[in-house]
């Protein structure tokens, strides 16, 4: 089933960042964006995330042009969508509360006080269980209650990831979320990422580690000179790439 769907997208700042970006994602996939530093791919990113409005072509979920319906849809179109950004931005609280957080902003005010009232009479354990079981997902369950300022960077980053998780949205927008980590933290949000996908998340990461996207992704869309040159089946993509560019960029030559 098609989650998300691009159609010939373009967005410019000063210049143009994509003159034609086109890309869909299925649900249960993972998708690696890949590209030199600075070719665009956070602003690809924010551009799914409903962050930005391109300046031209459609983002579309469930088939309908996202900026085409009213603000309402629009809204719930953000609510099923997560995003993991570089740099792990937490609150000044547990990492269990963290990890709700992104349960309680999602609920209309409606669900909210439904929800409160079932946990004052004890009829449900509220955001807590969603968000302990994210945790788990991510190898912090044991660290619930320690505040989440007060975790190294590759736990705070696995901690954001629970929290994108915890809601269990459509889709889940990762931009470079391992760069920084060391090759444990790394291994574990890797499995984490494929938990997502086992879920039927449909996932999209920006990344520049071309190793991981040979690990982790089904496919690979390649975002050079303000295009995506090319997408394709992870193997078919780095074995036989049909675009010179595509080739040149893996064996690590300079293009742009």
């Amino acid at each position: 089933m098609t989650l998300l769907d691009v159609e010939a997208v373009r967005h410019a700042y000063d210049e143009a960042v994509f003159d034609d970006v086109s890309l869909s994602l299925e649900a249960g996939e993972t998708l690696a964006i890949i590209g030199p530093s600075g070719v665009g791919k956070t602003t690809l990113l924010r551009l799914l995330a409903l962050f930005e409005r391109p300046d031209a072509g459609t983002v579309s979920y469930g088939g309908r042009d996202a900026w085409a319906v009213p603000e309402s849809r629009r809204l719930a179109m953000r609510r099923s969508v997560g995003m993991v950004f570089q740099e792990a931005s937490l609150f000044d609280a547990s990492a269990r509360r963290n990890a709700e957080y992104g349960l309680r902003v999602r609920q209309s005010w409606p669900e909210r006080l439904k929800r409160s009232a079932a946990e004052l009479v004890g009829r449900t354990n509220g955001t807590g269980e969603a968000a302990m079981e994210a945790l788990d997902v991510v190898g912090l369950d044991g660290k619930a209650t320690q505040n989440a300022r007060s975790l190294s960077g590759g736990e705070a980053q696995r901690v954001a990831f629970a929290r994108a998780l915890a809601y269990d949205p459509d889709v889940l927008l990762l931009d470079e979320p391992t760069s920084d980590l060391d090759p444990r933290n790394t291994a574990v949000l890797e499995r984490a990422i494929d938990e997502a996908r086992k879920r039927g998340i449909g996932i999209a990461i920006a990344t520049h580690d071309m190793h991981q996207a040979e690990r982790i992704a089904d496919r690979v869309a390649v975002l050079l000179g303000k295009e995506i040159i090319e997408i394709g089946p992870t193997k078919r993509l780095f074995e036989e790439p049909r675009d010179e560019r595509t080739r040149k960029f893996i064996e690590g030559e300079l293009v742009y």
